[in-house]
């Protein structure tokens, strides 16, 4: 076996190290800092909790056969981004008219066993690779293209740099529960890949709704890149404007983050940089700016990021 594909260990898997920076992200979730309110949360947040689902889970075993296990969904009643992050279940609306989903639930999260190979759901190009204790844990961004983003978070570990292209189904990193979240609700929290979806800068659903059409290769029920389609390449880099990506980092009221992201070359870096940070930070930034040359239509372009070998497609957790 690949030595870098190896059964994270549990401090690993929760991104715990260096203590001393997860403690001090820590406290950002529970305190708040400059221009980030603290994290929301209530009893209904004990709705995370799934024992059934979650022990086996981190102990490395599958709990349905061939299947990730859909456990939160894009909320379509997302809690105004002024009141914080919020892990409460006050207005909840799936992409199916149910409540699989928590107020600020702006992804899809696919529970998995520790230590699952995770892999592009697309083509793309690595833009950053960060690790954040208070928001996600240790997190892979790619860009696809055409204005496409998508994002892997709670990871264990990251097998890609920042810069790197990747083909359509190419393992990027191995699968944990990174993250306060993570370590807080251990061992009853399901160890998950919480996976972003971003169309010209903004969170969108990747499932279909309404007359939304889905981003899934799949339609409704997404599946793993087909063995034969491994391996296809990005054929173009997403295409930014310089004064709209320039708006959106002149929009950014922190001053030491918006110095930082100014100071980013070329073009290219500082734009995902900053979309980045508006979508995992939006009560840092007044407004909020489409930094592409383009609008693009929303249109089937993933895979479901894990391998064929692994899995055949998902299930929900409140269908189980």
């Amino acid at each position: 076996m690949d030595a870098s594909l190896e059964k994270p260990g549990l401090a690993e898997a929760m991104g715990l190290l260096p203590l001393s920076e997860r403690l001090r992200q820590a406290r950002v979730a529970l305190r708040g800092e400059e221009d980030v309110p603290p994290s929301q949360y209530d009893l209904s947040s004990l709705g995370q909790l799934r024992p059934r689902i979650g022990v086996p889970l981190w102990l490395g075993r599958v709990v349905v056969p061939r299947r990730a296990i859909v456990t939160n969904l894009f909320n379509h009643r997302q809690t105004p981004i002024e009141a914080g992050w919020s892990v409460k279940r006050t207005q909840v609306l799936d992409f199916r008219g149910r409540g699989l989903t928590y107020d600020s639930h702006n992804g899809t999260d696919f529970s998995i066993p520790l230590g699952t190979p995770v892999v592009a759901a697309a083509a793309g190009e690595v833009v950053r690779v960060v690790s954040e204790f208070n928001r996600g844990g240790l997190k892979v961004f790619l860009d696809h293209g055409e204005g496409l983003m998508t994002n892997c978070a709670h990871l264990a570990r990251a097998l890609v740099v920042e810069g790197q292209r990747v083909a359509r189904g190419e393992i990027i990193a191995v699968s944990g529960y990174s993250g306060l979240d993570g370590f807080v609700t251990f061992p009853f929290g399901t160890p998950h890949v919480h996976f972003n979806t971003w169309l010209d800068g903004e969170p969108v659903d990747p499932f279909p709704s309404g007359t939304d059409a889905s981003l899934w290769n799949a339609g409704d029920a997404p599946a793993p890149a087909p063995a034969d389609a491994v391996g296809e390449e990005l054929e173009a880099p997403s295409q930014y404007d310089p004064e709209r990506v320039d708006a959106l980092v002149a929009a950014c009221r922190t001053g030491r983050r918006r110095e930082a992201l100014e100071a980013l070359e070329p073009l290219g870096r500082r734009a995902a940089h900053t979309i980045i940070e508006s979508n995992y930070y939006p009560t840092r930034f007044r407004e909020r700016t489409n930094p592409y040359t383009a609008t693009h239509a929303r249109r089937p372009r993933l895979d479901l990021p894990f391998r064929c070998e692994d899995f055949d497609g998902v299930v929900f957790a409140d269908d189980l």
